[in-house]
């Protein structure tokens, strides 16, 4: 995983672009079970939905409306979870840490997986684009999943500290993978990004994680294009 060195690229290279949490890894919505049974609660304790049931979570809406961000939306959740355990947590890191548990592998989507091997077998590029991998899932997360291995880039604002939906994020990882806009397919589940990345002349995919198939299999789609 390594940066590659700014030059001008070739017309014909293409890269997916991937976000992290949502995208390749399930959402905490998906997994409250295995949440659960991680942190000691009872099963049924954790009641949020976020997308898959919107109208149970005002302040999913509140996030969706821009009312709040999604780092609030999260530390908020984290104070909830801490407050069930008798703690007093203040990191979002401290809940995805603690609420993945040991098994990293059961996170991770199948869908995306097979759209990383296939992209890599159709000699695309590829690139990560996160705005918290590491301050979320912690330093040593690369290492306990080898799937990461695969990427070319890995553009994480826990270092660079431009955040998506800033331009400057998506040129950044655009030009240390060595790719056109045009030529950059980018996946992400949160539609304010995928609104970012379409200003900065990508093709964006908004991945709806009721229904992954069906994005990456769009993402696919427009990599076989011309």
């Amino acid at each position: 995983m390594t940066l590659a060195s700014a030059h001008i690229p070739r017309s014909g290279d293409k890269a997916l672009i991937l976000d992290f949490g949502g995208v390749i890894s399930r959402t905490l919505f998906e997994t409250h079970a295995l949440s659960e049974a991680a942190l000691g609660l009872p099963a049924g304790t954790l009641t949020w939905q976020g997308p898959f049931d919107p109208d149970s979570d005002p302040l999913w809406q509140a996030m969706q409306a821009d009312r709040i961000s999604e780092r609030e939306y999260w530390l908020q959740r984290t104070l909830e979870v801490g407050r069930l355990l008798g703690e007093d947590w203040h990191a979002m890191q401290t809940l995805v840490q603690r609420a993945r548990g040991s098994d990293v592998q059961a996170v991770i989507r199948p869908e995306a997986v097979a759209a990383i091997h296939q992209a890599k077998a159709m000699g695309c590029k590829l690139g990560i684009l996160s705005n918290e991998l590491d301050l979320f899932y912690g330093q040593d997360f690369r290492q306990r999943l080898p799937l990461l291995a695969s990427f070319d880039v890995i553009m994480d604002a826990t270092y660079t500290q431009v955040l998506k939906p800033q331009a400057q994020a998506y040129l950044d990882c655009l030009q240390a993978l060595g790719v056109r806009p045009e030529n950059a397919v980018f996946v992400d589940d949160q539609l304010r990004n995928v609104v970012g990345a379409r200003a900065c002349g990508m093709v964006a995919i908004h991945l709806d994680v009721r229904d992954p198939a069906q994005g990456f299999q769009a993402a696919l789609q427009c990599l076989s294009g011309p």
